[in-house]
């Protein structure tokens, strides 16, 4: 029997789904103890920042159409080298990174919902229990999972469109006058560089491309409709909860920031309401990253291939990559806080994203694009990621090294691990059309 293909509207729910669980709700008060006021103006920064990356992806996507996602990219740009190997690994540390990011809202907002101090004791347990719960889940698998998660998408942003419809007529001007100072300006392009993270779930399109429909169009249509959507959401929120607030008040509260910034206007019952939605939000998208993402990570990271079919439910017969990916978000969310857990996800994917915008302009002539267009683009994904390690530096230096040593120990763990294992990533032909009338993905040989 033919499996269904994923859609537009289902594959842009799957990016807004990511994208939503994993900003809003989870470092809204992180993004405004950085830049105060300038909250919402740093998400349009990172909004626009995210299109420069998504030009690439939408480019790429829509020829090379690959469960492999910017591996496929990378691959084809730079070859089958130790920098590839590298960037699978810290492809699939960027989804254990994810989880970790999820799990600590997550434990936040639960503890606040039910009244139970915000402590390191409570809040390590119930990271936890949160992350074990969905690995049991993923053990065993739930094909309902994927078709569920547009009408979470639709739950989530119910709540959201309430939160801003309803919070709009209470906003205090003078909470949102933007801060022109020098130091000002310079903490909101610090802030963008974090909160440019919040916008990543886009890249999970190009990770589900052999399973859409028509994915030549559809590729692009879905990144850049989903950018746009959760733009505008992001924006918006951002602009009510500063409003009603008041950053101060979002700093006190940033693990339950949004929770917080109802109650002005919606009391205790508006309080109630959104730390539900965020309960409802982050636990699906640890389930999303957890069951759509790492294992398709780890496996690429493993063996350099993906299967034929994209079936995710038994992680592609590597139990051993739930149970690691599982433990490892768990130590991260113990030991890090929402600030360095942010900026080490964001690096991660500045990596990534500097990669497949240069192997987009080597692959010129095959892929549409304009060389001056993926210059520019380049040059402002780099200055993001100077912008993010200086930050780093100056604010969060464990996360500084921890950012740098990840990176030197997946290299030199890739290089080991090629020449013991005679790993290799090369092309496949697979079953289907592209734009060249071939689909590519990833094998060992």
């Amino acid at each position: 029997m033919r499996e269904k293909k994923i859609g537009l509207w289902e594959a842009v729910s799957i990016a807004v789904g990511t994208m939503i669980g994993a900003g809003i709700f989870s470092i809204l008060g992180v993004g405004a103890q950085i830049c105060q006021n300038n909250l919402y103006i740093a998400f349009i920064l990172a909004a626009a920042v995210s299109l420069s990356v998504a030009y690439s992806y939408a480019k790429l996507g829509s020829v090379y159409v690959s469960n492999a996602g910017p591996i496929e990219f990378i691959l084809r740009g730079i070859g089958d080298n130790a920098v590839t190997g590298t960037l699978s690994i810290l492809m699939w540390f960027s989804y254990v990174i994810s989880i970790s990011l999820f799990a600590k809202a997550f434990g936040g907002y639960f503890l606040a919902l039910f009244h139970i101090p915000v402590k390191p004791l409570y809040l390590a347990f119930v990271e936890m229990l949160i992350v074990c719960f969905f690995t049991v889940l993923n053990f065993f698998g739930s094909k309902a999972v994927g078709k569920a998660e547009f009408w979470i998408v639709l739950v989530k942003l119910a709540v959201l469109l309430s939160f801003v419809v309803l919070g709009i007529w209470s906003i205090k001007p003078e909470f949102l006058k933007p801060l022109v100072d020098h130091k000002d300006i310079v903490s909101t392009f610090y802030a963008a560089s974090v909160l440019f993270l919040t916008y990543m779930g886009f890249g999970l399109i190009t990770n589900a491309s052999e399973n859409m429909e028509n994915p030549k169009e559809n590729v692009s249509k879905a990144i850049y409709i989903s950018i746009l959507i959760v733009a505008v959401v992001y924006v918006s929120v951002a602009v009510i909860a500063v409003g009603n607030l008041g950053v101060e008040g979002l700093i006190r509260s940033k693990e339950y920031a949004l929770a917080e910034a109802a109650r002005p206007f919606l009391g205790q019952i508006g309080f109630t309401l959104v730390s539900i939605g965020a309960l409802f939000s982050t636990s699906s998208a640890i389930n999303a990253t957890l069951y759509g993402g790492a294992n398709v990570a780890y496996v690429l990271a493993k063996k350099g291939h993906l299967p034929k079919t994209f079936e995710r439910k038994v992680w592609f017969n590597e139990p051993e990559g739930l149970y690691i990916t599982a433990v490892l978000s768990i130590i991260f969310a113990l030991f890090f806080d929402l600030n360095g857990i942010s900026t080490l996800i964001s690096f991660v994917f500045l990596i990534i994203y500097l990669f497949v915008i240069a192997s987009h302009y080597r692959l010129l002539g095959e892929v549409e694009g304009k060389k001056l267009i993926i210059l520019f683009n380049f040059i402002v994904i780099f200055a993001v990621f100077i912008t993010l390690i200086t930050y780093q530096w100056r604010t969060q230096k464990v996360s500084f090294f921890t950012s740098f040593g990840v990176l030197l120990v997946s290299f030199v763990f890739e290089a080991v691990y090629r020449s013991i294992t005679k790993r290799k990533f090369v092309e496949r032909k697979l079953e289907g059309k592209s734009l060249r009338k071939k689909v590519f993905g990833l094998v060992k040989i």
